[in-house]
């Protein structure tokens, strides 16, 4: 007998303003033909004036615990996962746990950028292995419009604002892969790649501060990276690419997307590709994604899905879920 995080909720939330790539040629050496052509987004959503990080991450997460019958307090614990939290202090995972009404848990941020959803994901793992939690509302929310540079094409048009939850829930399994479940998870950091992807400001350097990116250079790493962490998460538990039933990838470039499942060895049609509808939304990528293909009818119980992502630090890794 093995303890193991099922899934037993997911949403998703996106603000309602959305911006079509055809809004960007108003102001900048673009077009819509050209954005779609690099990077398969046709259109994002960013924030209303006073729309926050924990606004959305609580729209995310009152739907998954919809979808699990159950209410706020019946989590044990909130890992919210994002970049762009509303405040220096508290964490946005403490405001969400106000927002839905959890006067007896615990609740934390995570920060890896795009890859922050898996982290957080393995940390609420982690949690349930361990005993230290029952149930944990996993989050990913961004507000990633914040912090765009408007005159720089290369990157203002990739990012969009959104947030996606998922609500886990400890069970006995047999300990093997056909346990529901998180059967495995592969985690990855390289500090020598700062510079490739990072926002020039912060707390300390007391400057907010823009998000920069080498696109090339990050699209290298992305593609060899994003392979083999899923190759690898997939061969701890005996598994290759041949059992997967779908990829739920960070949601970044559908060259990326492409190159990676070529990689990999898994054919397009077991991706699940959301990308054109909100572009990156950072750690909100994957659960919006997952929220999506669940919504869609596409993941079903008993499939095994391996969601992957990289993120500044650079930061990556993959997780292997039977649904």
């Amino acid at each position: 007998m093995m303890r193991r995080a099922v899934v037993k909720g997911v949403g998703h939330y996106l603000p309602e303003r959305v911006v079509p790539n055809a809004e960007f040629e108003k102001t900048l050496d673009t077009s819509d033909a050209w954005i779609k052509a690099r990077t398969g987004i046709e259109r994002r959503h960013f924030a209303a004036a006073g729309e926050t990080t924990s606004d959305l991450a609580t729209h995310a997460a009152k739907a998954a615990l919809a979808m699990a019958g159950m209410d706020g307090n019946d989590i044990d614990a909130i890992v919210l996962a994002t970049s762009t939290a509303d405040l220096t202090f508290p964490s946005a995972a403490t405001m969400v746990q106000h927002n839905i009404g959890n006067t007896s848990g615990y609740a934390f941020d995570v920060q890896a950028v795009c890859a922050g959803f898996v982290y957080a994901l393995s940390n609420a793992n982690a949690l349930i292995m361990s005993g230290q939690a029952d149930r944990v509302l996993v989050i990913g929310a961004e507000t990633f419009s914040r912090i765009m540079d408007w005159t720089d094409r290369s990157t203002c048009v990739l990012f969009g604002d959104g947030a996606g939850a998922l609500i886990l829930e400890a069970e006995n399994g047999n300990g093997d892969a056909a346990d529901r479940g998180i059967l495995s998870t592969n985690l990855n950091s390289d500090g020598r790649y700062k510079d490739l992807l990072y926002v020039d400001g912060g707390v300390s350097t007391q400057n907010t501060g823009m998000l920069r990116m080498e696109g090339k250079e990050v699209f290298r790493h992305a593609v060899e990276k994003l392979a083999k962490t899923a190759d690898t998460a997939l061969e701890k538990v005996g598994l290759g690419p041949d059992d997967v039933s779908w990829v739920v990838p960070h949601q970044a470039n559908i060259r990326i997307i492409q190159a990676t499942a070529r990689k990999l060895g898994v054919e397009m049609e077991r991706v699940v590709v959301t990308v054109q509808d909100h572009g990156n939304t950072s750690a909100a990528s994957i659960p919006l994604a997952l929220s999506s293909a669940i919504t869609d009818g596409k993941i079903k119980q008993g499939d095994l899905v391996v969601t992957e992502a990289i993120g500044g630090g650079l930061a990556w890794g993959a997780v292997v879920i039977r649904w």
